[in-house]
């Protein structure tokens, strides 16, 4: 890439990617080192013209180039092979609506979401990582990323149904994800519909797994009609009319739609940054040691609440470099939905566009160090959404994911219960990689339980502990829940 200041659209450089394949185009590459492949393209441009299957698609590799298709959302609309999928999956939620639905879908959203809406849902947060800890025996070996996606699946679902889906049908929602997410990714890198349509094993166990989603939301849907309302985002939905300004009421299908897309990226997400986090936690014990040494002196041995957030800077750090170093949400598809000029090249209407979390987060030219998990990073007055806005795991623009600050409280409270008791380390000689799917992660992640003897026993007053010195200060995560250019799928 040549430099990183661009004075004029004449400025940026526009290559191809080499190693075009017929028929399938990069897509062996992006299904056999999708990594390596993307960060490949920043020496071929700032916008790099790749093939998924027989179609053009044109890669974006600099930061400013992202940002400005992302502020753009008329231009640069939800869609491509990637949408194309999901909204077989997830219908027209806020997720993956055009840009049309976008804004009123989002503001009858929003209340669930809103900072004092998250604050509030801060003990029930702790209470269900607590309630993991609790599950957990010394030296068991235990699947990390299941129990992640248990923790994260529980979570959202209570928030968005209270206890309409029910503890069964919950967990079989977890069941039916690992299903979706490896369907999803193949389905984006070759969008060849026929393959699909095979009567596989593989095609059979995505259609099933969507259906079996879809029908456990309908039944949780009609409990509900059945049963006392609950201040829950079901029953925001359930009540609303939408009527100002002449906008017709919410539908059943709407209904459905949201609760869906909801459901599935606000659980896929999370799960995979605190699988990833424990991973780098047992290869960095120096980032450990500094991470419990906070911890224990925040929190003395209880379990976190809503005046803790702000004083665990350093755990908010780790989180921070988590989704830096390995962003669940790491490959996205945008659509021109006009003829439009961009990076000096003329695309046309219709036009597959990308861009990466990933390949922008380990760019060295942003990032120096970048395969380095170093959460110190965000301690050193780095900007929240990092050099040139490279950070961008929630995305930035009117789309940016609704649920980021949600996310964020989340995965901190998790962080911090589980390092409060446990440490979790890999078997020896069995260090699971980083798996891209729809969503990029550890899979099967085994580590063993080891409960920390020299953690605190029991809660002090809160205003006896004091942070430690090295974390003083404001980290880059804790701005970025602040600011609207933060960068796993967005809303």
């Amino acid at each position: 890439m040549n430099g990183r200041v661009h004075e004029t659209e004449q400025q940026w450089t526009v290559g191809t990617a080499p190693g075009i394949f017929p028929s399938v185009g990069h897509g062996i590459a992006l299904f056999r080192r999708p990594l390596e492949f993307l960060k490949s393209l920043p020496a071929q441009g700032d916008l790099v013209e790749i093939r998924l299957g027989p179609q053009r698609a044109w890669m974006v590799c600099h930061p400013e180039l992202v940002h400005r298709m992302l502020r753009d959302s008329r231009t640069f609309d939800k869609g491509g092979p990637q949408y194309e999928r999901l909204r077989a999956l997830m219908g027209d939620g806020v997720v993956t609506c055009p840009h049309a639905e976008h804004r009123r879908q989002r503001r009858l959203l929003q209340p669930t979401f809103r900072p004092s809406t998250v604050s509030g849902h801060t003990g029930l947060m702790a209470e269900e990582a607590a309630s993991l800890c609790r599950e957990w025996r010394d030296g068991q070996q235990v699947d990390v990323s299941a129990a992640m996606l248990g923790l994260t699946t529980r979570l959202i679902s209570r928030v968005l149904l209270s206890d309409s889906l029910g503890p069964a049908a919950t967990d079989e929602v977890r069941h039916c994800l690992a299903a979706i997410v490896r369907g999803l990714f193949v389905r984006t890198i070759v969008p060849v519909d026929a393959l699909f349509r095979l009567p596989t094993p593989a095609n059979r166990r995505y259609r099933r797994a969507v259906e079996r989603v879809r029908e456990l939301i309908d039944a949780a849907i009609a409990e509900r009609r059945r049963g006392t309302p609950r201040d829950d985002l079901l029953g925001l939905l359930l009540a609303a009319s939408d009527t100002e300004g002449g906008e017709p009421p919410v539908t059943d299908r709407e209904i459905h739609d949201q609760l869906v897309s909801l459901l599935l990226t606000g659980s896929e997400s999370p799960s995979m940054c605190l699988a990833s986090t424990f991973s780098l936690l047992a290869r960095h014990p120096e980032v450990e040691r500094r991470l419990h040494a906070e911890v224990d002196t925040v929190l003395a041995g209880r379990s976190p609440d809503v005046d803790d957030l702000p004083r665990l800077v350093y755990t908010r750090s780790v989180i921070t470099e988590t989704l830096r170093h390995s962003p669940p949400g790491w490959l996205f598809t945008r659509v021109t939905t006009r003829e439009t000029e961009f990076a000096g090249r003329r695309l046309p209407r219709g036009a597959t566009v990308l861009y990466s979390p990933y390949l922008l987060h380990h760019d060295p030219a942003s990032f120096p160090e970048p395969d380095r998990f170093r959460p110190e990073r965000w301690l050193e007055g780095e900007a929240a959404t990092g050099p040139n806005g490279a950070l961008i795991p929630f995305a930035a623009g009117s789309r940016k994911c609704i649920g980021d600050l949600f996310s964020l409280a989340e995965m901190t409270v998790a962080l911090a219960t589980i390092a409060g008791r446990w440490r979790l380390r890999h078997p020896s000689g069995r260090i699971a990689p980083l798996r891209p799917g729809a969503t990029l992660g550890p899979r099967s992640l085994t580590m063993i339980c080891a409960r920390r003897a020299d953690a605190p026993d029991g809660a002090v007053p809160r205003a006896v502990a004091q942070v430690p010195e090295a974390a003083a200060g404001a980290s880059g995560a804790e701005k970025a829940g602040r600011d609207g250019d933060n960068g796993v799928h967005h809303a």
